[in-house]
């Protein structure tokens, strides 16, 4: 049966007419350049097609970059705030160590006399006892301590060794009922004697006549007599002098300069008349 369509050349004649055709295009183009401007059109043409192809590889990219980079941040975010927790807590620590070396170094700095030895001695322990104000700190007759000596903090007069044991000793502090301080009012010398009133916060001034210049704000210091205390330093500040002519003397009240309910490092002198080598019992074997 005949088809209706008349046969036309065969595929291999087709073939070879195409080769030679695409043979003939391309010596054509490359010796005279004839397609350049079609090749332009061409690309245009084809261009958005190409942007067609890419895009969803694009997206997919663009999804992928978004969630590692979310998720990059995440663990920044939290590496970060780790980092920052740590670091609070080495600057805690570091303004701890800055106000311990400022203290250090306020008591190294102390006014005392060219020549006098003096040792940095750490608070131990505190006296629970409420009638007694006593408190251990960490050096004893290994480090040449010995009864009586003067003890210091940054701001004045703490109070004495009262017992020394190998390697610590016990401290009694002035606003102990018990101690009292020879002292004299920096504004006109008058010497008096401040005594402890059982509250670390308050020093009794005792018989001061009425007649005696003495005011609210004089400060007070060692006077150097009875060989404890070294002279001209700080004791106390009076805070009320209430003279009331029904009494023998006047009622003066004064405040420590020393902070003894903050101690924490203490300074130790040595006089010149104190012992310059440690006094080791050797009998005694246990501490205070």
């Amino acid at each position: 049966m005949d088809t209706i369509f008349a046969r036309g050349p065969s595929l291999l004649s087709r073939l070879i007419l195409a080769s030679l055709l695409s043979l003939l295009l391309i010596i054509l183009d490359h010796r005279l350049d004839s397609f350049s401007t079609v090749r332009v059109y061409l690309n245009s043409l084809v261009s958005p097609l190409q942007y067609m192809a890419n895009l969803p590889g694009q997206m997919l990219n663009q999804a992928s970059s978004a969630v590692t980079t979310q998720r990059e941040l995440l663990e920044q975010n939290a590496r970060l705030t780790q980092q920052n927790i740590l670091m609070s807590e080495e600057v805690q620590r570091f303004n701890l160590l800055k106000k311990e070396n400022d203290r250090l170094r306020s008591l190294l700095g102390s006014p005392v006399r060219p020549g006098m030895r003096k040792i940095v001695a750490e608070l131990m322990a505190v006296d629970n006892n409420p009638y007694s104000h006593q408190v251990v700190i960490n050096k004893g007759t290994i480090n040449g301590v010995y009864e009586g000596q003067p003890v210091l903090d940054d701001k004045g007069i703490v109070g004495q060794v009262m017992q020394v044991g190998t390697t610590t000793s016990r401290v009694l502090l002035i606003a102990d009922v018990t101690h009292g301080v020879p002292v004299r009012i920096v504004r006109n010398d008058v010497r008096l004697v401040a005594s402890g009133s059982g509250q670390l916060s308050r020093l009794s001034v005792n018989h001061v006549p009425h007649s005696t210049d003495i005011r609210e704000g004089d400060i007070l210091v060692s006077s150097g007599l009875g060989h404890v205390f070294p002279e001209g330093y700080p004791v106390g500040e009076v805070t009320a002098v209430i003279r009331d002519e029904t009494r023998p003397f006047a009622l003066i009240r004064a405040k420590p300069a020393a902070q003894l309910e903050r101690l924490k490092h203490l300074l130790l002198l040595w006089p010149d008349d104190a012992p310059r080598e440690p006094v080791i019992d050797r009998g005694q074997t246990t501490d205070v």
